[in-house]
């Protein structure tokens, strides 16, 4: 399956902003649905930081696309049935190891 990668740096940018959402929101609702700590999954805060990172490096002007996975994926690839968000995820990692989608003039 080919994932669909950003075609502009504001739409790559966009996307960055929906996963910081996306994360946030699954550890809230983590928080909300789990009275017992010990039950809530370890990877969910890490994700969190690890997309959060990835955000604050673009706002410091530090981020760069790159061949390697972004650090997230280690995660995804061990727990992406539970994140929801999964897909967009990809397409992130898609796009930072290829670079933006650009259309080519013949």
């Amino acid at each position: 399956m080919t994932l669909r990668r950003a075609k502009t740096a504001d739409e790559y940018i966009d996307w960055i902003k929906n996963a910081v959402f996306e994360a946030k929101d699954l550890k809230d609702c983590f928080m909300f649905e789990i009275e017992d700590m010990t039950r809530f999954p370890s990877w969910v805060e890490p994700l969190e930081k690890m997309i959060n990172d990835v955000y604050q490096s673009m706002v410091d002007g530090t981020y760069h696309f790159g061949r390697e996975d972004l650090p997230f994926m280690e995660i995804l690839y061990r727990y992406g049935d539970q994140i929801p968000f999964h897909t967009l995820l990809k397409q992130i990692n898609e796009t930072h190891r290829k670079g933006l989608e650009v259309e080519e003039d013949d």
